[in-house]
């Protein structure tokens, strides 16, 4: 790849402008191997020259949808040509739209995505690379805003397309296309055009061939610079918005599991919408953080995330976030023998001593147990289980039954404490709720000549 001598400083200057951009953004090419997605259009054929140009170590990937027939055939053969001319290592892959799409209810567009992204995960891992490098530019990032602006976006969707985004780069983002053609024309590269590009089936071809022309004639050439630049000043305000959701995140979400809802809902003039951020990034809607705002009191309550990976219950002005795939089974139960220490599903430690020992516990709370060792032991079935709706048990020193239901709430349990909880059943009846609460069941008495020591321990 070679510029002619007249065209040399215009080469210069886009590459230049590109490592600069990346500079700015933080991107080390040197880190490692960068995977191109190549199509063979010119936005991913100047991609590849300039990375090659700042002596970036590129691995060529081509996606084969086979949607376009020959065409698709013809830009598989133009990038072999182009890697080898260049000397870099090209990996394509055949993709089944169609087959995708009918597993997954996608769209054309987004069966592509998936399937694309997938694959590119895959070479990431297998060859060890530091980015995936993609042609997005100017223009591109002018429609991307439009798309979403009439979608409805907040800052994050209309900002949504970054110099850099996980291990997605997009080194020619300040690029507009005819700079970009311009650059291929001088280096001499040539590029295929995908015919459906020029059809308007698509939203994102309407506007660039359509909406973007009219914004031409009514605004100026200037028009996708306006719109880009209303991105790039939104950017700035997005990184200013982004620092206050984290200090106000930080006030309510451990981090972890748990969000104070009740005391997020009175203290922000705004409560669905901090709620949205700190959930965005598990899947959760405003639809959903709005619902959410509005039921801080009620208890049971759960939001499951748009994949499904993700629980938010309320209980008691609280959010508990768990893990679907994780989550316990409410009827899950154990048959365990009392006669020695248990492991599993949670660890008990049981000795048996002669009533002489036996010193009534001071501040030991739940976590002991104690039972007449005769009456325990004489044929009982012993099991562990969780909560079941109805639940109740006769705590220590009462003289009725209570709802395991009333003992969570006196307990201020969360949703995820309620559901994790174990007790210890006698024949069917909970006798032990461990570290919450004891019952008189089998009670060291007068009678009792030994008796069952029993210790829960919690393992950090």
């Amino acid at each position: 790849m070679k510029c002619e001598s007249e065209n040399m400083p215009f080469c210069r200057d886009v590459t230049e402008r590109v490592r600069r951009a990346m500079r700015g953004a933080c991107v080390d090419i040197a880190r490692g191997p960068v995977i191109v997605a190549l199509s063979g259009g010119a936005d991913s054929v100047a991609l590849l020259a300039v990375l090659r140009q700042l002596g970036c170590d590129c691995r060529a990937a081509h996606c084969n949808f086979h949607l376009r027939g020959e065409e698709s055939m013809r830009d598989m053969h133009h990038v072999q040509a182009l890697c080898a001319e260049l000397g870099v290592d090209l990996y394509i892959r055949d993709f089944d739209v169609p087959a995708q799409m009918k597993a997954s209810g996608e769209s054309v567009e987004m069966a592509c995505r998936t399937l694309r992204y997938r694959w590119f995960d895959e070479l990431l891992d297998r060859e060890r690379a530091s980015y995936i490098a993609v042609g997005h530019h100017r223009e591109d990032r002018a429609e991307t805003f439009m798309l979403n602006l009439m979608r409805g976006a907040g800052l994050e969707g209309l900002t949504s397309m970054r110099m850099v985004e996980g291990n997605v780069i997009r080194p020619l983002l300040d690029l507009s296309r005819e700079e970009i053609e311009k650059y291929l024309a001088a280096c001499g590269l040539g590029f295929v055009t995908d015919s459906t590009n020029a059809e308007n089936e698509y939203r994102r071809n309407s506007l660039r061939n359509r909406v973007f022309p009219l914004l031409g004639e009514i605004f100026g050439s200037a028009a996708i610079d306006s719109v880009v630049k209303t991105v790039e000043n939104l950017e700035r305000s997005r990184i200013v918005y982004r620092e206050a959701i984290k200090t106000k995140s930080e006030l309510y979400y451990d981090g972890v599991s748990a969000i104070d809802l009740a005391a997020l809902v009175s203290m922000e003039k705004e409560p669905s919408l901090v709620l949205f951020e700190i959930l965005r990034d598990k899947g959760f809607n405003f639809a959903q953080t709005t619902k959410m705002a509005e039921k801080a009191t009620a208890s049971g309550l759960e939001f499951r995330s748009a994949d499904g990976k993700t629980i938010a219950e309320i209980s008691h002005g609280k959010i508990s976030l768990t893990d679907a795939a994780r989550r316990v089974i409410a009827d899950q139960s154990h048959i365990v023998d009392i006669s020695r220490s248990i492991n599993e599903p949670i660890a008990i430690r049981i000795a048996e001593k002669p009533v002489a020992l036996f010193v009534p516990p001071k501040d030991t709370g739940a976590f002991n147990a104690f039972f007449d060792a005769d009456i325990a032991l004489s044929g009982h079935c012993w099991e562990l289980r969780h909560y079941r709706r109805g639940d109740r048990m006769i705590p220590f020193g009462a003289k009725r039954s209570k709802l395991i239901s009333d003992i969570f709430a006196n307990a201020k349990y969360s949703a995820a404490e309620k559901r994790q909880a174990w007790f210890l059943t006698c024949d069917g009846e909970i006798v032990w709720a461990p570290g919450l609460k004891n019952s008189a069941f089998a009670a060291v008495g007068p009678e009792t000549r030994r008796f069952l020591h029993l210790e829960y321990i919690i393992h950090t």
